[in-house]
């Protein structure tokens, strides 16, 4: 049970991440600009974060560590917080939330490869060691059977879209797939255990405010306030994605960082997000109903995510 329960928690978060898909989507057709979107659920997070953290007695210890090291919380904050949600905004105005979530699971791949970026300490008879971490080969295999199943949808999607729809829907997704881990699994080791995840997740908003603000301003000057729909729905996005979501994942990460192979387990999770997306947008948006060939593609995302989940399981 205690192997799954990282399992678990991101499912649960893949859930609370589709509402992102689904909401971007739906504020882009209610013609949202998505400079809006993408500030709006950052500043509405921070003051959530900043009441939880506090009233955990934690946000001294926070402030602190910050200080001590502000140019490192900035830089891998602007990484994993900034280069992922801009670039997932501003390809909502080119395809369904579904496409966006389907193309957004190269991350679980991103997460294997960018492995050796990584090391950790362990306990040996001389005394503590760090180990670079190596890709985890098996779960990187069983991550081309997610691969293959995004190329599917792109390529049964494709057809309806120009090429510069194409490559604006999917480029900027790629950019943000890489970035989420970069920052996330950075941000972990910057941190080594002497914060939890509240504090981490409302440390990374703290830092990356700078740029949201500046997105906001701009977005005021470019096109004028957000409506009161985009506002609510920012407000929604924030909540089930940017908090409950990304707490649960950073935690879910948090518990098994020490293992490469649980580590890619737990973020092929998130292909979960696919499923609630298509479910969200047909209720929701009344979307188009995916094509069979699409669903195949599905199929194969899901797939892959719960082989993941049974080797997670083997500890393999």
């Amino acid at each position: 049970m205690k192997s799954f329960l990282p399992m678990l928690y991101g499912i649960m978060a893949s859930f609370f991440f589709s509402f992102s898909f689904i909401m971007n989507r739906s504020m882009e057709l209610s013609g949202g600009y998505w400079v809006w979107s993408a500030s709006l659920r950052f500043l509405f997070m921070f003051p959530i974060l900043l009441l939880i953290v506090w009233i955990r007695g934690n946000l001294r210890a926070l402030l602190f560590d910050m200080r001590k090291q502000l140019g490192v919380w900035m830089g891998w904050s602007m990484v994993g917080f900034g280069l992922f949600y801009v670039p997932l905004c501003f390809s909502a105005a080119y395809g369904p939330g579904w496409l966006i979530a389907a193309t957004w699971q190269v991350t679980i791949i991103a997460g294997s490869l960018l492995a050796p970026l990584f090391s950790r300490v362990i306990i040996t008879k001389s005394g503590p060691k760090r180990i670079k971490e190596k890709a985890p080969l098996k779960g990187l295999l069983i991550s081309l059977i997610i691969l293959f199943g995004v190329i599917v949808i792109q390529a049964d999607h494709g057809g309806h879209l120009s090429i510069k729809d194409a490559l604006l829907g999917v480029v900027p997704v790629l950019l943000a797939a890489f970035a989420y881990p970069l920052g996330n699994r950075k941000m972990m080791e910057v941190c080594n255990e002497r914060l939890d995840t509240y504090q981490r997740v409302l440390g990374m908003t703290l830092a990356s405010l700078p740029l949201w603000i500046f997105l906001s301003l701009y977005a005021l000057v470019h096109v004028g306030a957000p409506n009161a729909g985009q506002i609510g729905q920012s407000a929604l996005v924030a909540v089930c994605s940017g908090v409950i979501a990304t707490v649960l994942f950073f935690k879910a990460t948090e518990m098994v960082k020490r293992s490469a192979h649980q580590l890619a387990a737990v973020e092929a999770t998130q292909a979960g997000e696919i499923i609630f997306t298509v479910i969200g947008e047909l209720v929701l948006l009344d979307v188009a109903f995916p094509s069979s060939l699409s669903w195949t593609g599905i199929l194969c995302i899901v797939t892959g995510m719960i082989v993941h989940s049974l080797m997670s399981k083997k500890g393999k």
